[in-house]
């Protein structure tokens, strides 16, 4: 039986408590502490992003090479997006979108330019629904299967494609589907708070001052919900880009960032 991450979480929590329920007897208050060690690692898993608790989870790259990565979620967005990725090209940067496939379906020509001009597309699931964690895991794989299918249509690659969970949760069932896909999980390690945050000037100093070799920055370039618009990544994007040049730090996308250092030389060198 081919167990993910999560299943041998549940299975050793369970066990443990089974085994201090044999010992101490449930009604001796023996269970408090196990019954609450083992509900801070399921929130854990849950809650935080970067938690690889349920599922390997990456949330930065190596801090020996001078880059970062740029990462934008919730588009594409006809407005906002094409401000970002002419922003990019002037800075001569790079930067990987994590896409909800019900816009991207509605805007594949922005898509296409995302490909075409040397940047990375995501799979932010299909309709970034906050109810995703009570799905099944048929369903799950149903919604990462249908963007996967869209990014696939524009990057004519068999290569399965990166995942970010809307809003970054994880549930057990969520780490069952994408070890069934075999996905490569990516959280982040610098929070712009653009959706917070409408001050461009204050989103970029958030992010520039933590910023660190390796960092993956989240952003914005849309909005989970269609017609909303969010413009603060747009936005802060020429002042951080400006932080990162004057730091000496290359903005790349994700797949480069956590590349090997013989796979990196090699793309470098053609």
């Amino acid at each position: 039986m081919d167990l993910c991450r999560a299943d041998k979480v549940l299975l050793a929590g369970g066990a443990a408590l089974a085994t201090s329920a044999a010992l101490f007897g449930a009604s001796t208050g023996g269970l408090g502490v196990p019954a609450a060690a083992f509900a801070a690692i399921l929130a854990d898993g849950i809650f935080r992003p970067s938690s690889s608790t349920f599922y390997p989870t990456l949330s930065r790259g190596p801090r020996a090479r001078a880059q970062v990565a740029l990462t934008f979620d919730d588009g594409p967005d006809a407005e906002v997006t094409p401000r970002v990725l002419d922003t990019l090209n002037e800075y001569g940067a790079r930067a990987t979108f994590f896409m909800i496939g019900r816009h991207l379906e509605r805007a594949m020509s922005i898509g296409t330019r995302v490909v075409a001009e040397g940047h990375e597309i995501g799979n932010h699931s299909w309709a970034h629904s906050y109810l995703q964690n009570f799905y099944s895991v048929r369903s799950l794989l149903g919604d990462i299967e249908r963007t996967e299918s869209l990014i696939r249509t524009l990057t004519r690659s068999a290569a399965v494609p990166l995942y970010r969970a809307p809003v970054g949760l994880k549930s057990p069932r969520l780490a069952r589907a994408a070890h069934a896909r075999s996905l490569r999980i990516v959280a982040w390690s610098v929070h712009s708070r653009d959706t917070l945050d409408s001050n461009p000037k204050r989103v970029a100093e958030r992010v520039l001052a933590k910023i660190r070799p390796g960092d993956i920055v989240l952003l914005h370039d849309g909005h989970q919900n269609a017609g909303a618009h969010r413009h603060s990544g747009a936005d802060s994007l020429p002042l951080i880009l400006q932080g990162l040049r004057a730091r000496g730090l290359q903005a790349v996308t994700v797949s480069e960032l956590i590349a090997p250092e013989r796979s990196r030389t090699r793309c470098e060198n053609g």
